[in-house]
C-alpha cells in the first residue's frame, strides 16, 4: 500500500492565496514537509480552477516538482486546467478522476488516452450518488469497467476507488465495511488485478477532535492493507496514522523483525 498526501488543495487559506499571488514558497514547504513525513506521491488538489485554469495549475506542477521529485496525482474537474497539468508533469501523473457521470467520461478518458496515464475511477453513480450496499458498488465496479474498456482504454491503467463515506453520514459505517470487501474482492470480479485507491481523510470529515480523526484512520488503514489496496489518499502530517501504515506494510510484506 502506497501512501499519496491529500495535503496540497485549494481549500486550504494559504494554498489558495499562493495559487492566486502564484507565490510557491508556501507549496514548496508544505510539499517537502509532506515528503519528509514519507509520502511516496502528491495529489495537486486545486478544485474546479475557474479562474485562468492552465497558468495556475502549469504553475502548481512546476512547484510541486521542484520542491520534491516524487510522482503527482492531478486532481480536478476542469479539463483545461488537467491539459495543462499533464503538458507540465515531467513524468505521467495519476488523473483524479471520473466516474460514470457522463461530463467526466467525455472530459476525462480522452485526456487519459491521449497522454497514457493512470486514471482513478470513481464507484458511484451517473448522477454522483454514492452507493450503499456492496452488490450496488460491485454492479457499479462492472458498468465502470465495461465502459472503460469500451472506450478502447487499457484496464492496467485503471485505479478503482469505493469512496470511503464519513463515518457522520447515516450508514457510513456500515457502508465502509463494505469498502473493504468490494477492495478485497473486485479483482476476481474484473478477472484482472485492478489497482484500488482510498480517500482516508473522508473517514473523518467535518467537525471532530484531531486526536480523534488520527485514532480512526490508524484503525481503518490496517483494514484498507489486509485487503490489499493499492494506494491511501492521506493526510500524511498525521503522524501516528504514517507510522500505522508503515507497520502495516511491513506486517504484510516478509521480514525479519530485529526490535
Amino acid at each position: 500500500m502506497l501512501i499519496i498526501a491529500d495535503n496540497l488543495h485549494v481549500l486550504h487559506p494559504t494554498i489558495a492565496r499562493a495559487v492566486e499571488l502564484l507565490d510557491p514558497a508556501p507549496i514548496m514547504d508544505l510539499v517537502r514537509r509532506c515528503a519528509a513525513a514519507g509520502a511516496q506521491a502528491i495529489d495537486i488538489n486545486c478544485g474546479p480552477l475557474k479562474k485562468d485554469p492552465q497558468h495556475h495549475m502549469t504553475f502548481l506542477v512546476e512547484t510541486v516538482q521542484a520542491a520534491a521529485d516524487l510522482p503527482l496525482m492531478l486532481d480536478t474537474t476542469n479539463a483545461a486546467a488537467m491539459a495543462a497539468g499533464l503538458a507540465a508533469a515531467r513524468r505521467r501523473p495519476i488523473i483524479n478522476g471520473f466516474s460514470l457521470e457522463p461530463v467526466k467520461l467525455a472530459r476525462m478518458l480522452p485526456l487519459a488516452q491521449a497522454h497514457q496515464a493512470d486514471i482513478v475511477g470513481y464507484l458511484l453513480h451517473p448522477d454522483s450518488r454514492v452507493p450503499l450496499e456492496e452488490e450496488e458498488m460491485m454492479g457499479l465496479a462492472l458498468n465502470l469497467f465495461e465502459v472503460y474498456c469500451k472506450a478502447g482504454m487499457d484496464p492496467a491503467r485503471l485505479i478503482i476507488d469505493p469512496v470511503i463515506m464519513p463515518l457522520g453520514w447515516a450508514d457510513g459505517a456500515r457502508h465502509n465495511r463494505s469498502v473493504l470487501t468490494v477492495v478485497r474482492n473486485l479483482p476476481d470480479l474484473l478477472g484482472t488485478p485492478v489497482r484500488t485507491m482510498a480517500g482516508l481523510s473522508n473517514l473523518a470529515s467535518g467537525p471532530m477532535p484531531l486526536a480523534r480523526k488520527i485514532a480512526l484512520e490508524q484503525a481503518f488503514l490496517p483494514m484498507l492493507a489486509a485487503a490489499g489496496l493499492t494506494f491511501a489518499l492521506a493526510n500524511v502530517l498525521h503522524a501516528p496514522a504514517m507510522e500505522t501504515a508503515r507497520l502495516s506494510k511491513l506486517l504484510l510484506d516478509d521480514f525479519v523483525f530485529t526490535g
